[in-house]
């Protein structure tokens, strides 16, 4: 995919953002910026404290059965999605007020979340600056064609594409090799800080494991990280594709594309039971991040509250997201998400 140079892009967010109707929000979200470092650090202490304790109670419980270590998964996974989350906040330099503290921390998390710091940033930054852009797909998203793409396809990427948005391939196989394999890749585009700190996880990786096995033992130690990782990698994997995958999200060419309706209609806000709500670390009020992703997650949801505008946006809720297990293709035409077309569509002019 062909993005233009750094500062152009960010020059052209920016551009694009200055000139957004109903400036109201702007001021709304500046509000929601700064950073608290002692909500920071509660949420840092409720949140490793209890990943350590439940890593040291599933071994005690494997030594007795592997059967007790089975609730207690589900449990540690959703304590890593939480973590990512801090990572995540990391990354956008929202999570404590200092720069180097969040470039220091989220290095730590990443080697939990068997993710790369600067690596991770420099492609979900990509993200940020394209989402619901459909000239610049391919970077920090799920791949997603159009209609006319899939039938003009060869049979061979059909299939491919077919693959790689099945539901136990993307929520189950993909998440496991991409934090197992994938991030342990430096990437062909990648500057020398990027691959740096590929190499730089992999080696602390290799580091915790070695320490880990000696505790534990290496076939405990590798059991319960990859149980664990699938499930906290599953659930990230869903989290993001209901994000930009549901009904009525907004994909535009880039000539069209708008800063403001790409957070607010390209980004579910995503209404979770309050445990979850937790456990996922507020990344629900996904449109209020893609708006301005310097307010930390946990003042996501006050910022949401507080504008009238932000409530106008329709949840998605858990029942209602399982729709999106059915969506596949854009349809450029009629302008929303929808399944495979038969295999008689192009003939009959379907090809939207």
């Amino acid at each position: 995919m062909a993005i233009g140079s750094k500062h152009a892009g960010k020059m052209a967010v920016a551009r694009r953002a200055n000139a957004l109707p109903g400036g109201s929000w702007k001021e709304t979200v500046r509000r929601y910026h700064q950073p608290a470092n002692w909500r920071g650090i509660w949420q840092l202490l409720n949140t490793l404290l209890p990943y350590i304790g439940l890593w040291y109670l599933m071994y005690r419980a494997l030594a007795v059965s592997a059967w007790l270590t089975v609730p207690l998964v589900p449990v540690a996974g959703a304590f890593l999605l939480r973590i990512f989350i801090i990572f995540h906040d990391c990354t956008h330099g929202s999570f404590f007020k200092s720069r180097r503290t969040n470039e220091l921390l989220g290095s730590l998390l990443g080697v939990l979340c068997f993710t790369p710091y600067y690596r991770w940033r420099w492609e979900h930054s990509i993200h940020h600056a394209s989402a619901g852009d459909l000239d610049r797909r391919g970077t920090g998203d799920i791949w997603t064609m159009t209609v006319r793409e899939y039938l003009e396809a060869s049979r061979w990427k059909r299939f491919a594409y077919r693959l790689a948005r099945n539901p136990f391939i993307l929520f189950v196989i993909a998440p496991l090799v991409l934090f197992l394999f994938l991030e342990r890749l430096p990437g062909a585009r990648a500057a020398r800080r990027e691959r740096l700190s590929v190499h730089a996880t992999n080696a602390a990786l290799v580091l915790m494991a070695i320490g880990l096995s000696w505790l534990f033992g290496w076939k405990a130690y590798l059991l319960l990280q990859v149980c664990i990782v699938m499930v906290a990698g599953s659930a990230g994997v869903w989290l993001f594709y209901v994000q930009h995958q549901f009904e009525g999200v907004y994909w535009e060419r880039s000539q069209e594309w708008d800063y403001e309706k790409a957070a607010m209609q390209g980004s579910s806000y995503y209404k979770l039971p309050r445990v979850l709500q937790w456990f996922s670390g507020n990344i629900g009020f996904h449109h209020i991040h893609h708006l301005s992703p310097r307010i930390p997650n946990y003042n996501l949801e006050r910022c949401h509250k507080s504008e009238p505008l932000f409530r106008t946006v329709k949840p998605v809720t858990l029942l209602s997201s399982l729709k999106s297990f059915n969506f596949r293709l854009w349809d450029e035409r009629r302008r929303r998400m929808v399944g495979y077309p038969s295999p008689t569509a192009k003939l009959n002019g379907l090809n939207g």
